[in-house]
């Protein structure tokens, strides 16, 4: 599994807020869910995000990512704040469920007369996993959108909130993609700015080494396996891996096991030993040795905090 496809396995749209408003302005939406990451596809019209008292702008065809949990304010426009509008707000995961009755009248479905149509969705995130992910990401992202993407997206949206068989499924399955594709968007746009794991998958050196890495990382890889698997040198290897990645191979495999071994400690019961093995460690001493360096605590120490 590449690095994306495993920082994203633990956040889903399972169950998520999902709603499809059309809004007649002024209007505001206030989220107070504390989601790690909420998305918010402007299809029609104009809006505004104001989260920590900071203003952006998103428009028809944009696509915001906002990292929580911090709550943030969606508006049709600065004004709004200031003057008499309507209200809503969504907070679903803080005690229940939400229904489309719970949202304090949007309007659902295709309102001709609404000026804005948006849809939004709230992430729930299972286990830790998917920290590492939203270290990555900045407060607020935003990419455009093609515009026959977005009218699929209202069509299918449409459908969905008339509640047919299977709609939450629906629209559960099509906010997991539009993740997936809105983040690897503004990571290829960013360049330079994107994380080392996701720059190393497209370098045509890196790349196939970093897929058999993440691919079986409890095998015991070195620089010179993983130049193999680049077909380069060793020296070579190591010298485009330390440029691309910011640090030299071996420190990156360290790094990501650590990773997965955090995890594995905060949301599941397998044993030290068992742990060791999965993330490359032949046994749990050596494993315990190399973790208490990279976290200060035992692996032990560090459950038991994580669990308190």
């Amino acid at each position: 599994m590449d690095p994306l496809s495993s920082l994203l396995s633990g956040i889903r749209a399972e169950g998520s807020v999902v709603s499809h408003a059309v809004l007649t302005a002024p209007w505001t939406v206030r989220f107070t869910d504390g989601a790690p990451l909420t998305m918010v596809s402007v299809l029609r019209g104009g809006t505004l995000l104001l989260p920590d008292g900071t203003r952006r702008a998103v428009g028809a065809g944009d696509t915001a990512v906002v990292r929580g949990p911090e709550p943030f304010l969606l508006a049709d426009r600065p004004s709004t704040v200031d003057r008499p509008h309507a209200e809503y707000e969504i907070a679903c995961f803080t005690d229940a469920e939400c229904t489309a009755e719970d949202l304090g009248g949007i309007r659902w479905g295709t309102d001709p007369d609404g000026a804005t149509a948006l849809i939004v969705g709230a992430y729930r995130a299972s286990g830790h996993r998917h920290e590492r992910l939203l270290r990555a990401l900045p407060r607020i992202l935003v990419v455009n959108e093609d515009a026959e993407v977005c009218a699929w997206l209202e069509t299918a949206a449409a459908d969905a909130a008339r509640l047919p068989a299977g709609s939450q499924a629906l629209m559960d399955r099509l906010l997991d993609w539009a993740l997936v594709c809105t983040l690897r968007t503004w990571f290829d746009r960013a360049g330079a700015d994107a994380p080392g794991w996701y720059r190393g998958l497209a370098d045509p050196v890196l790349g196939p080494a970093l897929h058999a890495f993440h691919a079986r990382p409890a095998e015991p890889w070195t620089v010179a396996s993983l130049a193999g698997r680049a077909g380069v040198s060793r020296a070579l290897f190591a010298k485009r891996f330390t440029e691309v990645m910011g640090r030299p191979p071996l420190a990156y495999l360290t790094e990501c096991r650590m990773a997965d071994a955090e995890a594995l400690l905060t949301d599941t019961d397998l044993s030290i030993a068992r742990i060791a093995r999965s993330v490359g460690y032949a046994d749990a001493f050596g494993f315990s040795a190399a973790f208490k360096r990279h976290k200060g605590l035992s692996p032990s120490t560090f459950r038991a905090a994580a669990a308190a």
